[in-house]
């Protein structure tokens, strides 16, 4: 018949916070098992014919099997995934940065290097998005100067027709 598993902690609904997965709890090491059911059916006075090699083979040929703690299946609650920090122009995720959940990128947890980017907005926005503006920016400027001369020129129309 199959374990039956309950949850042991939370609620007993699959939401995202509650996820789950089925473990084996960790039973004793089972080419020891044999030998801890010898040593105890001997005495003291008798333990070092335990280590001998005859008991070794004898246990191995025999196929002794313990039955000791562990062994179950339980639930082991998992965290849960990160989506990684997006670029809120683009909506892209910013490469160079771990998925962590927003705790573990606090200044303990996480060295700077590994929380930005090395360029300008580093880790907010992605490397698309700061190319925009760069250019953006250049263009503004570009116009800026453009007016700047065709406003000289302007000028410089009116005082030569007078």
């Amino acid at each position: 018949m199959v374990q039956r598993l309950t949850y042991r902690k939370r609620h007993s609904y699959a939401t995202k916070s509650n996820q789950t997965r089925v473990v084996k709890t960790p039973g004793p090491d089972p080419l020891l098992s044999p030998y801890l059911f010898f040593s105890l059916l001997f005495p003291l006075h008798f333990r070092w014919f335990l280590r001998s090699a005859l008991v070794v083979v004898l246990i191995r040929s025999i196929g002794l099997r313990l039955v000791l703690a562990g062994g179950k299946l339980v639930y082991q609650y998992t965290k849960k995934r990160a989506s990684g920090p997006k670029c809120p122009v683009t909506g892209k995720k910013i490469q160079g940065i771990p998925h962590l959940r927003p705790a573990e990128y606090k200044r303990s947890r996480l060295p700077r290097n590994r929380r930005t980017v090395n360029r300008p907005y580093g880790g907010v926005l992605s490397g698309t998005a700061v190319r925009e503006r760069i250019i953006r920016a250049f263009l503004v400027e570009e116009q800026k100067i453009v007016k700047k001369v065709l406003k000289i020129q302007k000028t410089k129309d009116k005082t030569s027709s007078k």
